[in-house]
């Protein structure tokens, strides 16, 4: 029988009618489609498509097991690496990543790798059990670490990634957020309807039942400090703080009514949930006209909410061209569904208001040049060819920096020049026992990414410590 050349699809909302909520948009494989699936993997022997994982998830065994009519045992495969598998199979960048290393997608298209995560991840949520979790953890505990302390800063993927590694190990671990539910930008910056907060909440219980506790609305750096944690016997500590301040263009009209951080107005609509309490219409009065400034996945995400929210017509302006575009071609693909217009090639210089709100944005036309440093041509301004696009509320997507608190109040942290923490290749801080990862070190990544560094992080944790209970 011949392979199956493009990928089993997989049934979704229809767009006319997801557009009037917030629930998942796909609906994820079938047992009988997620077979069909798994068999299309070549089992090749090198298995490049590890490679390409940030955190190296065994791919073809988990996929063979699938195959052998074992979710259970696919799971724990994943699970041996990826301890949030239901989330990376919805938001991970499988396409430029596991998929692109891909043997089958050479002359076909590749397998759906992600979607076979999602399938087994969400087979087994259900099945998980606290007493499995706890026969697991006390295979890996090391003698020498157990009931060692440590501190994990922030509750995001590089921070849930480092904790559960930790904890397997036998190491008291401590998480301490910020806001008053897990989960970083997993829970306020992704909207529902591509990560169903139900499906964060589970993925985090997984990782309380290795032993991790945590703890609320601390804000390390003002509630606490690095320095009390170690005092308070505490012996090594990891930083996952993400980047949560925003960046804007720096042109006028920024301060007017009606404009806001995609961080801002992404955590606005998960915090307050209308979609789930119909008697507050909407968490942003964002009228009939929005623009989206920027063309990455949270702008994608910005653009698409704003639909959900009511607004008629939702336009993305970018400066560059439809090859540019940084967001994942899927999330470019729904957004062009649900009827968000591509201002491409153009480049807003002001916002202009009446009254002190948003009225209408100057926005002056591009053209590609020659390619710049990050190897994309180049978008230079055509003269005269400004023109004004009216509108009721402007989001800015252009990337966020981290917030200064904890790192201004932290002896003897070094930061690059743009705020984030400077590490070397094994996540270690200029400060002894702290190790950072995610975004506060790179500036925005992907959730994966993230989980890579904080795995990283803590396997060289684990490392200091050894090494210091032999002196």
């Amino acid at each position: 029988m011949s392979l199956q050349k493009k990928k089993t699809p997989m049934k979704e909302q229809k767009a006319e009618k997801r557009i009037r909520n917030f629930d998942e948009v796909p609906f994820g494989y079938t047992k009988e489609e997620a077979l069909v699936e798994a068999d299309r993997c070549l089992q090749c022997k090198h298995k490049p498509c590890v490679e390409g994982c940030p955190v190296g998830v065994p791919i073809p065994q988990f996929i063979q097991a699938l195959k052998n009519g074992n979710p259970e045992e696919a799971n724990q495969i994943i699970k041996s690496k990826n301890n949030l598998p239901a989330i990376c199979g919805r938001v991970c960048p499988q396409e430029e990543q596991c998929e692109a290393k891909c043997v089958m997608g050479i002359k076909n298209e590749a397998v759906a790798i992600g979607r076979l995560e999602r399938y087994v991840a969400d087979y087994n949520l259900e099945k998980e059990t606290a007493e499995s979790s706890k026969s697991e953890l006390e295979k890996l505990k090391i003698a020498e670490l157990t009931d060692k302390k440590v501190a994990v800063i922030g509750s995001g993927p590089a921070s849930l990634a480092a904790a559960a590694d930790l904890a397997k190990s036998g190491l008291k671990v401590t998480i301490f957020e910020a806001l008053h539910k897990t989960g970083g930008v997993l829970r306020y910056g992704i909207p529902e309807f591509r990560l169903p907060k139900t499906i964060v909440e589970q993925e985090v219980e997984s990782i309380k039942k290795l032993g991790v506790e945590i703890k609320l609305n601390v804000v390390v750096g003002k509630s606490i400090t690095i320095e009390e944690l170690f005092e308070q016997n505490y012996k090594s500590i990891f930083i996952g703080v993400g980047a949560g301040l925003p960046r804007f263009l720096n042109i006028p009209g920024e301060n007017l009514n009606g404009v806001y951080s995609a961080n801002e107005f992404l955590t606005r609509v998960n915090l307050m949930k209308a979609f789930k309490y119909p008697e507050y219409k909407t968490p942003v009065a964002v009228g009939n006209k929005v623009a989206i400034v920027g063309a990455g996945n949270v702008a994608m995400d910005a653009a698409r909410t704003a639909k959900r929210l009511g607004a008629e017509d939702v336009y993305v302006v970018y400066r560059r061209s439809e090859e540019q575009m940084p967001a994942r071609s899927e999330e470019i693909h729904h957004a062009q569904e649900e009827g968000i217009e591509f201002k491409l090639l153009n480049n807003p210089i002001a916002i202009k208001g009446e009254k002190g709100k948003v009225k209408a944005m100057e926005c002056q036309k591009m053209e590609l040049g020659e390619k710049d440093n990050s190897g994309r041509r180049r978008p230079l301004p055509i003269k005269n060819s400004n023109w004004d696009l009216e509108l009721d509320t402007v989001i800015i997507a252009i990337g966020q920096n981290p917030n200064p608190l904890l790192t201004a109040n932290t002896k003897d942290l070094e930061t690059k020049s743009w705020g984030g923490i400077k590490v070397d290749s094994g996540q270690k801080t200029s400060r002894e026992g702290v190790y950072a990862g995610g975004d506060i070190v790179t500036g925005g990544a992907t959730v994966i990414q993230a989980m890579g560094a904080g795995k990283k992080a803590a396997q060289n944790i684990k490392n200091y410590l050894l090494e210091k209970s032999k002196k």
